[in-house]
């Protein structure tokens, strides 16, 4: 099997409440819609929006919820995330259940969008996945686009989709839609950027191919983005270039070049002149002149 059919919810939610009825209805409607549906990927921090007083141990109710809703309508089911409580640490966790409703695997985001996303811890582990006759998968969310590396490593491991549930609000969600292309083309993958819309996010959920092209942009409005992707033709990609084209993993594999940023204990003069990791200050208007 070399086509796997996928649906991203772009959901129009709110912040700070339980949105899983919503949700639970939508995924039912696009399996009734869609009954060859293999996949849906949600926003996110789509269940409760970015609130982390909502964290709680995994596994917990809010992850079981999706595990029954993944049995019930028989497909792959990534929810997006959750804000995961583990001891005293907060993580923002994404979660995949396979069709029987066991927790296939998770994944805890490696960039918290700092100094922002105060108080979310970093995850330190990267996680691919494989579905049988499919092909493998990786987990990415959100911010950690920002880090090419990142994906980088996820298709170094394997991976031919990478999941990337979004949660994006603000000016530079045309920047994103860049990288996500960039990323797609210079990994040669399947990249699924899926966003909320609504009061949470400003929508314009992509999913770009293994040449960077463009398979679906959407609207900034409630949107069930299906897809068939076919493998064969990201393999064929990888081969052989896009249309005949660059084959940059196999350069990447192949080039003797050991990056000297990535070496043990490298440290960057230029970098460590930027200073702390804060919220820029404004202005103190207190002692003005006027």
């Amino acid at each position: 099997m070399t086509t796997f059919t996928l649906a991203g919810l772009q959901l129009a939610l709110t912040p700070g409440t339980d949105n899983f009825p919503l949700i639970r209805e939508q995924v039912l409607a696009t399996k009734r819609r869609y009954p060859n549906l293999d996949m849906i990927l949600l926003p996110e921090l789509c269940t409760f929006g970015p609130a982390p007083r909502f964290a709680e141990p995994l596994p917990g109710p809010a992850e079981q919820r999706y595990g029954q809703l993944a049995i019930e309508a028989g497909i792959w089911l990534c929810n997006g995330s959750l804000f995961e409580r583990d001891g005293d640490q907060i993580y923002n966790t994404s979660s995949v259940l396979a069709p029987d409703g066991s927790v296939h695997c998770r994944y805890r985001k490696l960039y918290p969008f700092l100094p922002y996303e105060v108080g979310v811890s970093a995850g330190t582990e990267f996680t691919v996945f494989d579905i049988p006759d499919v092909g493998r998968f990786g987990l990415s969310i959100c911010y950690d686009m920002w880090f090419p590396e990142s994906i980088r490593a996820l298709v170094w491991q394997g991976a031919e989709v990478i999941l990337h549930p979004t949660l994006t609000n603000t000016i530079d969600r045309n920047v994103e839609l860049a990288i996500a292309r960039t990323n797609a083309c210079t990994n040669q993958c399947y990249l699924i950027d899926i966003n909320a819309a609504g009061t949470m996010g400003v929508g314009q959920s992509i999913i770009a191919g293994p040449g960077g092209e463009v398979i679906h942009q959407a609207s900034v409005h409630h949107e069930a983005i299906v897809v068939e992707l076919d493998l064969a033709y990201l393999r064929r990609t990888r081969q052989q270039g896009w249309h005949s084209l660059g084959q940059p993993l196999k350069s990447f594999r192949d080039h003797p070049l050991p990056f000297p940023q990535y070496q043990p204990g490298a440290r960057s003069e230029a970098l460590d002149q930027l200073g702390a990791l804060e919220k820029p200050a404004g202005r103190n208007w207190t002692h003005g002149t006027f």
